[in-house]
């Protein structure tokens, strides 16, 4: 065997490489390899440049030196492998990793310990024994901190890092006056949890303790980030810890924690509330350095990772306001549960979105509060992967592991996480390895299912008493501090527990207060009342323009230009087509000042190719977006096509229109159907989160919708179930059949001094159907039409009233003219919910010789609009039924058999004989 058989391809091509450097330009590499490399000539006539050993290079390499590289290989061990080696446990014994980092694993032996060598340059301590550069190393990479990042592909990155690590020996270096500080906000922490578990006893509060020190590091983070800038800070987190989070970081004062443990009732009728655990916060915040900063906690659902696409798509609105210079200056963080993190498939989502130009939103700082169970599942069981981070590793961000019971270490982890994202605006993970003193809730028995790690815990001091102890062996408090600043604080909790017990009802602050500010809350009553949303038609010409003019000095796809350019002929011709709704929408609220986002599965062409709203240049790809060119002072307008998610995008989304009212933020379904891949978002945020949160939210969802023939994912966008979810006054749902209603329908959603998510079912073969268009005068006058009656028939002559929504109205007018029928009205329920029950009996009460009236649906019995039209209109029960029969699935996989299906309902609504059940 060779002897220098050592140097693997890997590391013989690095080397190789950096010697290369230094032979041709000394200065080019760094000093620390410029300074081994120096007093050894080992040639390179045979050395090639890809790293290979050729034949006579061998009997070149100094003795030395071959030792000089194992050193330098035991230093890429450490770096690479060190954090599988550390003391991050508080309460188990670390896992066994082979190889371990022993120096013989190395090619290194005893005798060497004494050596000296130059690798020490590598790591910044010089040419130093073998067992100095060890002890650095361990110190490093080791001890209360392990750190990875050796994946990462930037080289700057990777230096920086290092650099990072090498002061102090990654170490911390507070003053005592920090470390006391440290030490407060630990024991308040401590003394919070403690005080809920005397005076609210097997309450669930979903307690912190085992990873306290997470106040400290969030604590940290808020301070040092004001000094660097930071204007505002946004955080999503699940239940645990989130109480004395509240209290101890955002101000929330313990007096109104406390009435919400008394079970108190609401002061405000509007809402029903969600338990203390869920509720959101914001409040402005003073540095000790006497900076502002805005800090925001997001509500959430017991769907614990949820949370984090919300946050990111409120950090990001926060980021494109026009007051804020710098993206950096809002800064997300996400707190997970360490099966959480590894067990939720929208962790990845939100990952993948980290750095996409729609949904960035420069480096999220991800803690893991990593009490190493899921509620009774061991981790051993909870995931395949090393650690419950390594999702991170998706984007190559780097991972910082770190002892929950070592303060200082925590603190000085969140404290490099954050220099690492303000650096390299990037993603940067810390897992918090702590412990759960308690149950899931504290009403459990963790020793049922992990009874000898509940013995350990049972021993196991907290990390406020941990840290006192260590600052009193190193003479920085006295004996008695800990329990003056204990009883101090539980002084504090006291007269605020007395306060709480005087009051008789709890009031919820709403979130995001300010950015709220002139929109009121409404019921009902109010959502059924017309908006004014028509627009002048010098407004919509002069919009018309902007958008049927492409850029003449550049190449266009003959096609596109010839489609662009048609936007014109279709205003002057008075020939509006549905993308021409669309578009005349959103400059129109452009051109009033508010801001417009899209985002979703190709929505810059559209699916059904007919937006065009991004058109590219032929030769260059270059985007051209001509709603940006509408008016000088207009608001922003930005459309991109997302990633292939759902689940993370709605939630972004959502964020996205939680904190900027003023912008009509729309997110697109492929098809209607796909949706259901984010049917969490959905049900625990856009259908209940005003009633119980407080928050207001506008979020747009147009959702693909009509029968076509192209099987059972591609024809229903689901309506029956957004439809069960809708309660008093929580959403609008839409599905309209006139590019002149979308028109309005989108306007009328900014146009209102509220906010409510809406749900349209949007067409796809009326984007260019021939009749599915409207004229100019339709935009300029009127606003939505909840119902559009029949106006081409005579009310005397009508003997059945068919009541229709959607897509579907078309496939009945053409047969009713083929019947030659004038005995039938069509009309249009344009708004499902809330259901214009007055215009709709208005309409029953009009034609009064009709004796037959009739629901008619494209979808099967059990699904579409009926079983809500039976829940909200009470004369829906006498109606007769055109619809599928009852099926699993929304329609048939053979083209053939969903035409006769969809005859047979056309069939039934204009001859009852013709019994289709």
């Amino acid at each position: 065997m060779d002897k220098y058989s050592f140097l693997n391809a890997a590391h013989t091509a690095y080397f190789a490489d950096i010697y290369d450097q230094y032979l041709k330009n000394p200065d080019s590499i760094e000093p620390s390899w410029r300074a081994f490399f120096q007093g050894y000539d080992f040639g390179t006539e045979n050395y090639g440049m890809e790293g290979e050993i050729v034949e006579g290079v061998s009997t070149q390499i100094p003795e030395q030196l071959q030792k000089e590289f194992q050193v330098v290989k035991l230093i890429d061990g450490y770096r690479s492998r060190g954090h599988l080696f550390t003391k991050t446990n508080p309460v188990r014994a670390r896992r066994k990793y082979a190889p371990t980092l022993e120096i013989e694993n190395f090619g290194l032996e005893q005798k060497d310990l004494q050596t000296v060598f130059s690798a020490g340059e590598v790591i910044g301590i010089g040419p130093n024994t073998l067992q100095v550069i060890i002890d650095h190393l361990e110190s490093i990479y080791c001890d209360s901190i392990g750190v990875e990042y050796m994946y990462i592909r930037k080289p700057e990155e990777i230096e920086w890092i290092q650099k990072k690590l090498n002061v102090n020996d990654n170490h911390a270096n507070f003053t005592a006056e920090e470390k006391k500080y440290i030490l407060k906000k630990l024991n308040q922490a401590v003394a919070f949890e403690s005080f809920l578990h005397t005076k609210y006893v097997g309450q669930k509060r979903f307690s912190l303790e085992g990873n306290e020190s997470l106040i400290p590091a969030v604590d940290a983070i808020i301070e040092k980030a004001a000094d660097e800038g930071v204007k505002e800070f946004v955080m999503g987190m699940a239940h645990r810890g989130r109480l004395s989070t509240l209290t101890n970081i955002f101000g929330k004062s313990a007096k109104d924690i406390f009435s919400e443990f008394d079970g108190k009732d609401y002061q405000e009728k509007l809402f029903d509330g969600d338990v203390k655990y869920h509720l959101g916060w914001t409040s402005n915040r003073e540095t000790y350095n006497n900076k502002k900063i805005n800090i925001s906690i997001a509500p959430n659902p017991s769907h614990l990772e949820t949370v984090g696409a919300v946050v990111q798509g409120i950090a990001r609105a926060k980021q494109d306001k026009e007051e804020i210079e710098d993206a950096s200056q809002v800064l997300p963080i996400v707190v997970h549960g360490d099966a959480a993190i590894a067990g939720q498939g929208l962790v990845y989502e939100v990952v993948q979105m980290a750095k996409l130009d729609g949904y960035k939103t420069n480096g999220t700082i991800h803690i893991v509060v990593n009490n190493q169970i899921g509620f009774t599942t061991n981790y051993l069981d909870g995931r395949s992967s090393t650690y419950c981070t390594d999702v991170g590793k998706v984007t190559l961000s780097p991972v910082i592991h770190v002892n929950a019971d070592d303060a200082e270490a925590v603190v000085h982890a969140a404290l490099f996480a954050l220099h690492f994202r303000m650096r390299f605006k990037r993603d940067v993970f810390i897992d918090l390895l702590g412990y759960r003193k308690y149950g899931h809730n504290e009403g459990d028995e963790p020793k049922f299912t992990q009874p000898l790690l509940y013995k350990a815990i049972a021993k196991h001091r907290n990390p406020r008493d941990i840290y006192a102890q260590r600052l009193i062996d190193e003479g920085v408090i006295d004996e008695g501090y800990v329990k003056y600043i204990e009883s101090k604080y539980k002084e504090q909790l006291e007269e605020k527990l007395v306060d709480s017990r005087k009051e008789d009802k709890t009031e919820i602050t709403a979130f995001m207060q300010e950015e709220w500010k002139g929109f009121t809350r409404v019921r009902e009553n109010t959502m059924i009342e017309t908006i004014d949303t028509a627009v002048p038609k010098t407004v919509l010409s002069d919009i018309t323009k902007v958008i049927s003019n492409l850029p003449s000095d550049k190449k266009f796809i003959r096609k596109i230009q010839r489609l662009v350019e048609s936007r014109q002929t279709m205003f002057n011709e008075d020939r509006l087509d549905w993308a021409m709704a669309e578009h005349l929408a959103y400059g129109s609220l452009l051109n009033e000042g508010f801001n417009v986002r899209i985002s979703g599965q190709d929505v810059e062409r559209g699916t059904f190719s007919h937006r065009h709203a991004v058109v590219k240049v032929e030769d260059s790809e270059e985007e051209i977006i001509l709603l940006k060119n509408v008016s000088k002072n207009q608001g922003q307008f930005n459309i991109f096509n997302s990633l292939l998610s759902e689940y993370g995008v709605v939630g972004f989304d959502y964020g996205y229109a939680m904190a900027s009212p003023n912008t009509l933020t729309i997110w697109e379904a492929q098809f209607g159907d796909f949706s259901n891949g984010a049917q969490i978002m959905i049900d625990q945020y856009i259908s209940s989160g005003e009633d119980k949160w407080k928050t207001q939210n506008g979020l747009v969802m147009l959702l693909p919708h009509g029968y076509e023939g192209q099987g059972a994912e591609h024809s229903s966008g689901r309506m029956e179930r957004y439809l069960q979810l809708c309660a008093r006054d929580n959403m609008f749902v839409a599905d309209c059949t006139t590019p002149a209603n979308m028109f309005h329908l989108l306007r009328r959603q900014m146009k209102a001094n509220y906010r409510k998510p809406l749900i349209v079912f949007t067409p796809k073969s009326l984007l260019r159907h021939p009749k599915a268009v409207s004229t100019v005068e339709e935009f300029t006058n009127g606003s939505f039409q909840m119902l559009i009656d029949d106006d081409s028939v005579k009310e005397n002559d009508v003997k059945s009233v068919v009541f229709v929504t959607g897509k579907f109205y078309y496939d009945l007018l053409e047969e009713r003219d083929s019947l030659k029928r004038t005995d039938v009205a069509l009309v249009r329920v344009e708004q499902l919910f809330p259901l214009p029950v007055e215009a709709m009996t208005m309409v029953i009460k009009k034609y009064k010789n009709a004796d037959d009236m009739v629901w008619a649906q494209e979808e099967p019995r059990n699904m579409g609009a009926y079983s809500h039209i039976l829940m909200h209109f009470d004369e829906a029960r006498q109606f007769r039924v055109a619809s599928r029969r009852v099926y699993s699935a929304p329609a048939a996989g053979s083209s053939v058999r969903s035409k006769l299906r969809h005859q047979e309902v056309i069939n039934f609504v204009f001859d009852k004989s013709k019994n289709n059940q």
